[in-house]
């Protein structure tokens, strides 16, 4: 099909501009092509104090951080390569002009002009290359772009060369991005072997030409942790580290920081050429975990020395691995106690501290911020990743402890929130197990009676003062909330409605002056015996676990039931024990004509109802101490059944009644019965 000829154009158009531009143009004018951003941005990252580390929000200037970082790395891969022992580098006091200096075996002569003034041009082309060993070269520059980037993209670049083999040394000065450029002639040196590069990046280019004197010296240390015994100079400061990554680890975190591991992987492969190679792997994982810190985890990671700060591969495959092993070491018990472990319970507080060199690093762009993925790393990482957290799971029961406790706390806040909700649906729904006080201005003044069954209620209803006195009976024992979750308790209809009939809200505290509470006084009335006391200490538990400030003021009572109805001469006489009747009995002047036991609340008459509601105090459940208190009731209702029998061992003859249990103190028999 033959193209038709657009109608309507002039006789003559006007035709795009073919433009040629050479490196130092491009380099000057598309520097975010090489570098990365040539504006300020805010990065998340951590400043050296002098003996620790301070993680901040700090104002970063990608393009002119990595033009001088591209000079530092150039001496790293000298180091790799064996030549390269210590790296000097300076900052003059205005922080426009810096120096590195290496003492590695330099280059040759007349290669200097071309290494920093072409692109393409440099000794790190060999992806496929083996080096004297027979494993693949592992460097931080591929791409021979970044020494002559910075240079081009300079006011002032000088170099000086001492080439090893040659003896020979020679200095080149390339001004405003090399469109000048005077040497000096080659001549033999004395001394050191190496390379020195003294910058003072261009204002045209990076319109600012100062450098931030925290963040240098940050990459400096960093190398120097990447590189156990290769010993950095800056200024006047000298950083050399044995343990390497590790030792960066115990400088977060003195107590907590450990190593999951340290190892060498090796794997064989083809080249291009058919040829078989050997390629290395040197993996590092320390790791600090902060108890009292509930923030994201933190990522601190090396590939090849340079850091990645946008992550990538490894660290989303060592963060899932880590997550994965710790959720499959706790699933049994999370089963057990009902929670869903969340990735985020697992990985908060904690800081990763990765460092990994590796041969031919495949990164998103030329700054090497994000690494991507490859294959044969990711088989050395499940390898590494299993070795060590098999150790780090014995070593690390309390860390493991903390995880589920962390889960639980989580889920109990969750609770709360569905409880809040909850309470005010309850406010509005009535409660028709409950027997209610007929008070609406001033509902401080009102007591409400939890009592031991329905027969109990019907006592209540008829001896009562309606006006400020309510009712609400229990079916049997009511549930152990420390061996319960918040949503149980949520759905034990029998708190729920003790909630609702009182305006408590678990998760909030209690005021008895605030205007929405429907009673200020709360008083357990159950049957003098062992299953009343039993009731008793439960509903105990149960209004310290969730409002112990109830216990402060007082609102938390005992109504004791009398055992005995004795009518005498003068009248009916209450026993609330055996005791009482006994020294009724003892008295002269007191003629006994009958004596009827309470089995229960049940069998009390109307008129021992009145005697008990009618008394203006009732016994108050005191707390002295807030920390034994909470500590005698997880003893006693609490999961570990072992403190239960401990308990008893220890008591031997020793009773224990329920005010003592909640001052967390102990009674003898001979002081109970007195």
């Amino acid at each position: 099909m033959a193209v038709e000829e657009v109608k309507r154009r002039g006789a003559k158009v006007k035709e795009a501009l073919i433009e040629s531009k050479d490196q130092r143009w491009h380099c000057r004018n598309r520097v975010t092509l090489v570098f990365g951003s040539n504006d300020i941005e805010e990065l998340d990252t951590y400043i050296y104090t002098k003996e620790s580390l301070e993680f901040k929000k700090v104002n970063f200037h990608q393009a002119k951080s990595k033009a001088v970082e591209e000079i530092l790395d150039n001496c790293i891969d000298e180091f790799y390569r064996g030549h390269v022992t210590e790296i000097h580098v300076n900052l003059a006091p205005d922080g426009k002009n810096v120096t590195v200096q290496d003492n590695g075996i330099g280059f040759p002569l007349q290669k200097i002009k071309d290494v920093y003034t072409e692109f393409r041009t440099g000794s790190k082309f060999k992806d496929e290359e083996v080096d004297e060993k027979g494993y693949l070269y592992r460097t931080l520059g591929q791409n021979g772009l970044g020494a002559s980037a910075t240079c081009l993209t300079s006011d002032s670049f000088k170099v000086t060369v001492r080439h090893y083999n040659s003896k020979k040394e020679q200095s080149y000065e390339f001004l405003d991005g090399a469109l000048k450029i005077k040497k000096t002639p080659e001549k033999t040196f004395k001394g050191p072997s190496g390379v020195k590069i003294d910058v003072v990046l261009a204002k045209e280019v990076y319109k600012n030409q100062v450098i931030d004197r925290e963040l240098l010296r940050k990459r400096i240390i960093d190398l120097a942790y990447n590189n156990p015994g290769l010993t950095f100079y800056f200024n006047d400061e000298k950083y050399m580290y044995k343990k390497g990554l590790f030792e960066l680890a115990q400088r977060i975190a003195p107590d907590s920081a450990q190593l999951i591991g340290d190892q060498a992987f090796e794997y064989e492969t083809t080249n291009v050429k058919g040829a078989k190679v050997k390629a290395k792997y040197d993996l590092h994982l320390s790791l600090c975990f902060d108890k009292k810190s509930d923030d994201k985890e933190r990522m601190i990671s090396f590939v090849n020395s340079t850091p990645t700060y946008d992550g990538g591969f490894h660290h989303d495959r060592i963060k899932r691995l880590f997550i994965n092993t710790v959720k499959d070491k706790l699933e049994r018990t999370a089963k057990k106690d009902k929670l869903t472990l969340v990735d985020n319970d697992v990985l908060a507080g904690t800081t990763f501290v990765i460092g990994i060199v590796m041969p031919n690093p495949r990164f998103e762009s030329q700054t090497k911020r994000k690494l991507v993925r490859d294959t044969f790393l990711e088989k050395a990482l499940e390898s590494f990743m299993v070795d060590g957290m098999e150790k780090f799971m014995r070593k690390n029961k309390e860390i493991l402890d903390h995880i589920l406790e962390r889960a639980k706390s989580r889920q109990r806040l969750m609770d709360l929130k569905d409880a809040s909700k909850l309470a005010k649906k309850g406010k509005k729904q009535r409660v028709e197990k409950l027997l209610d006080a007929n008070e609406r201005k001033d509902r401080t003044k009102c007591t409400l009676f939890i009592c031991e069954g329905d027969s109990a209620i019907g006592g209540l209803r008829s001896a009562r003062d309606k006006l400020y006195q309510g009712g609400i009976a229990l079916k049997g024992k009511p549930m152990n909330v420390s061996q319960a979750s918040i949503k149980e308790v949520l759905e034990n209809q029998e708190f729920a409605d003790i909630m609702s009939s009182i305006g408590l809200a678990i998760g909030q505290k209690v005021d008895p002056k605030d205007h929405d509470l429907r009673y200020s006084k709360i008083v357990f009335l159950a049957d003098s015996d062992v299953d009343g006391g039993h009731i008793n200490t439960l509903l105990t538990n149960f209004f310290f676990t969730f409002w112990p400030e109830m216990f402060e003021h007082g609102m938390i009572q005992i109504a004791k039931a009398p055992l005995f109805e004795v009518v005498t001469d003068k009248g009916t006489v209450y026993c609330e024990s055996q005791n009482e009747l006994e020294t009724l009995k003892s008295k002269k002047d007191v003629k006994i004509k009958e004596i009827m036991r309470n089995k229960g609340l049940g069998e009390m008459s109307p008129e021992a109802f009145k005697h008990v509601l009618n008394r203006r105090e009732f016994t108050k459940i005191s707390v002295k101490n807030m920390s034994a208190s909470k500590d005698m009731l997880e003893t006693c209702f609490g999961k570990e059944s072992q403190l239960r029998k401990d308990l008893l061992i220890d008591s031997e003859e020793i009773d224990v009644d329920l005010t003592n249990i909640i001052a967390g103190k102990k009674k003898s028999k001979a002081e109970a019965r007195t």
